[in-house]
């Protein structure tokens, strides 16, 4: 089995808020990835008295954890855990009914000898290859689909569109929200490897379109995983008036993470 994991912050001086782990279980048979993307928190305040960056460090540090020792729970049931968890360590300090109260994306894939589970919610992706060279990009489209005026700013986000029916959903406080993400199966013997990408690694494809999701595997495949966050970075100092349509295209750089594993 090869695995790569690659995280770099999009800024030296600020903190990486994404959160990235490959797990094999002692039983050598099987293992795990979670990849969170860390929701960055306006100026304002937030309810919470933690950053981010504790926040997916509990949260993925959790789902690393139990998507080994709970292996015979579905992966939806597996985040509720995880977010019930998290939510409990600062419930008695903080304001978890504040709409930016700490949140993440979340990418979680789970293999055995028999299957591989997945599941998405918000924004990253998930690239799943079959032996016969067919990539597949298990994405959760609810925020790309909104119209770009109901992201115009926090305030409407927030009032209207996050963790809200007819919105998009993040793993904040909430264990519920775990119902909400894409999941799925599929037999071991048609997954050759896997990919998952916060949205600043996927920018090569959906801001910058150097190729496709095929193609995004392949270099990550051929070049790994750290070329991949190089070449973006490369575009996005190409591109400093940001300058190319975008839904997530405020930032000049972003957090960007890749983990990648060969079954």
């Amino acid at each position: 089995m090869r695995t790569e994991v690659v995280s770099e912050p999009g800024l030296a001086d600020r903190p990486n808020e994404d959160f990235a782990s490959v797990a094999l279980p002692a039983s050598g048979q099987g293992g795990s990835l979670v990849v969170l993307d860390g929701v960055t928190p306006p100026r304002t305040a937030t309810g919470c008295l933690h950053s981010v960056p504790w926040f997916t460090a509990r949260l993925g540090g959790a789902l690393a954890e139990l998507t080994v020792s709970l292996a015979d729970v579905p992966l939806s049931d597996v985040l509720s855990r995880a977010i019930a968890r998290t939510s409990a360590a600062h419930a008695e300090t903080c304001d978890l009914s504040h709409p930016r109260t700490p949140q993440a994306t979340v990418v979680v894939a789970r293999w055995s000898p028999d299957l591989v589970e997945y599941l998405v919610l918000s924004d990253s992706a998930l690239l799943v290859e079959s032996p016969a060279g067919t990539v597949t990009a298990v994405l959760d489209e609810r925020l790309a689909r909104l119209p770009r005026s109901a992201l115009a700013t926090d305030a409407i986000v927030d009032a209207g569109f996050r963790n809200k029916e007819g919105g998009f959903f993040t793993a904040a406080a909430d264990p519920g929200v775990a119902a909400r993400a894409v999941t799925g199966t599929l037999p071991r013997e048609e997954v050759r490897a896997l990919a998952a990408l916060t949205d600043g690694a996927a920018r090569w494809v959906e801001r910058f379109r150097e190729g496709d999701w095929a193609d995004c595997l392949a270099l990550v495949r051929e070049q790994g995983a750290r070329a991949l966050v190089d070449r973006v970075r490369e575009l996005e100092r190409g591109d400093a008036a940001g300058t190319r349509e975008y839904l997530g295209g405020s930032k000049t750089h972003d957090d960007a993470t890749v983990v990648y594993a060969e079954l």
